[in-house]
């Protein structure tokens, strides 16, 4: 299983409320929500490759190397 980091996030409340709408129409958490929208992002941007989708460490690099 992928490493997890636990961090407070401040949202608007309008952003909040309009995120858990969502990720209750997606059957998803709030947090599966955000993380699958910020991987999404990052995916487009390419600031994140295919084989780190899903928390997967790329080929040739240690989990630990940051």
């Amino acid at each position: 299983m992928a490493d997890r980091k636990p961090f407070l996030l401040r949202i608007d409340r309008d952003v909040f409320d309009a995120l858990q709408r969502w990720a209750d129409d997606d059957l998803r958490s709030l947090n599966g929500q955000i993380e699958y929208l910020l991987r999404k992002a990052l995916k487009e941007a390419k600031r994140i490759g295919e084989d780190q989708e899903r928390g997967r460490p790329r080929r040739g690099r240690s989990q630990d190397s940051s």
